[in-house]
């Protein structure tokens, strides 16, 4: 009975929703906050870094020495500050930084910066600010301009208060949307004296605000840092995993409507629907492996979240050829039939084949090729807690549901159509269905290209 209610307990834990991050923004992001403060006749700039789990975890791997890391981080971001006024150069020297390591999804931690920066005395006159730090990596990009001390902005391009705390409590209606403000410009007048520089939150604040985030970290990713790996609850972790894979297919993209189009376009069997499955279930954990690979080994050559719109388009393109194929195959059964009713057998000896091995990979593939980024954080969370047999089980079992759910599509739509053959529509409505689904498949891959071309260039 104690067994049974802890199985009750650990199911209650994990039947969070599967979208439960530790970061609200997503695992791979690198948010960025600029305050450009004038007070009395100075500029102070407060700068605020906070990566999700997989950049942290990056960052981390070149860590030996915490107090050299944290002295060149700060001289990096001020490299990469630029701040003039009426066009001339204006330097910022380093005045103090913090540094934090808050728990994130998965066992993982996320990686909290501050630091502020001064310039020397200013004249009156127009301020250009621009922020070049983490150029081309994704995340929530913002910028405020404010004055005290005597000193007076009289224009801005930038707001006086931050939206989101200084990157502490992201507003929920632009997760979706996040500002991408990385310069400014302002017209202002100093004031007397140095001044008063920003403050910053102590380093005991700055993980205390951020672990109110990993406390909603569920589902999928929770099962990694698990104390308690008896064999029980490993046994239940692979069917949790397998749950939450499950659920993930039925998320936008893994290409249902496509399965569903190519199986019914093609003549596709039960067999063909669980061939998908496989090739889904093989071609997500091998994308999950290889980004890992990348994420590991050569994240100075290629940022990971980089690959996605690559991803995109390759599996766009894959779809793209797998309706041009349904349609050429469509278009030499039309021509095998109109050939049969006018007695040329002789021209055609047998009907086209089935659905070719090639168009069943292509779909495979293009379904299962982005891999999901919590199976990521899965097995960057397992090198680290030196799991890595327990995460790739938990990788495989999470694809297997995947699959599952796309072959459950597949073998839904050949049960559909298999009945809707056996019901008279005159028979015309049932031989126009292979064309109308090639057609279906053709539109929905020149869309997914479409969407996917401006991610690359």
């Amino acid at each position: 009975m104690k067994r049974l209610f802890l199985l009750l307990g650990v199911f209650g834990a994990l039947a969070a929703p599967a979208v439960a991050q530790a970061h609200p923004l997503g695992n791979f992001t690198v948010n960025r906050f600029a305050a450009v403060e004038l007070s009395g006749n100075r500029i102070y700039v407060k700068y605020v870094l906070d990566m999700a789990e997989i950049p942290a975890f990056q960052e981390r791997q070149s860590i030996t020495d915490g107090s050299a890391y944290e002295a060149a981080l700060t001289r990096r971001i001020g490299q990469g500050l630029r701040l003039r006024v009426d066009g001339r150069p204006i330097a910022l020297a380093p005045l103090a930084h913090e540094l934090a390591f808050p728990p994130g999804s998965a066992g993982l931690r996320t990686l909290r910066f501050e630091a502020v920066y001064s310039s020397s005395a200013v004249r009156a006159g127009r301020l250009d600010f621009e922020d070049t730090n983490f150029r081309g990596r994704i995340g929530w990009k913002e910028i405020v301009v404010r004055a005290e001390r005597g000193a007076h902005v009289s224009s801005s391009s930038a707001p006086a208060t931050s939206i989101s705390d200084e990157l502490s409590a992201y507003p929920k209606d632009l997760l979706t949307s996040p500002p991408d403000v990385t310069r400014a410009e302002a017209m202002f007048e100093p004031g007397e004296g140095t001044g008063r520089p920003p403050e910053l939150r102590a380093h005991d604040e700055l993980a205390a605000r951020a672990a109110v985030r990993a406390t909603g970290d569920g589902g999928f990713a929770s099962l990694i840092a698990r104390d308690n790996l008896s064999v029980g609850f490993v046994l239940f972790s692979l069917l949790a995993a397998m749950f939450w894979g499950a659920a993930h297919a039925f998320s936008p993209g893994h290409g249902k409507a496509i399965v569903g189009g190519y199986l019914v376009g093609s003549r596709g069997t039960p067999r063909h629907a669980v061939l998908l499955g496989l090739t889904v279930t093989v071609t997500h954990t091998i994308g999950v492996f290889a980004l890992g690979l990348v994420t590991l080994a050569l994240s100075a050559f290629i940022v990971p979240e980089q690959l996605y719109p690559w991803l995109n388009l390759v599996a766009a393109l894959l779809v793209v050829g797998v309706g041009l194929g349904i349609l050429r195959w469509r278009v030499r059964e039309w021509r095998h039939e109109r050939a049969h009713a006018h007695g040329h057998h002789h021209d055609h000896s047998h009907a086209p084949a089935d659905p070719s091995l090639r168009g069943l990979l292509g779909v495979g593939v293009s379904a299962g090729i982005l891999p999901c980024p919590t199976a990521l954080v899965v097995l960057l969370a397992a090198i680290s807690l030196h799991r890595v047999g327990y995460g790739l089980i938990l990788i495989l079992a999470f694809s297997l549901g995947l699959a599952l759910s796309v072959t459950s599509i597949g073998l839904l739509a050949v049960t559909a159509r298999r009945t809707f053959s056996r019901i008279s529509f005159e028979g015309r409505v049932v031989r126009l269905l292979p064309a109308a689904s090639a057609l279906v498949v053709l539109t929905v891959g020149l869309a997914m290209t479409a969407r996917a071309i401006p991610g690359v260039t």
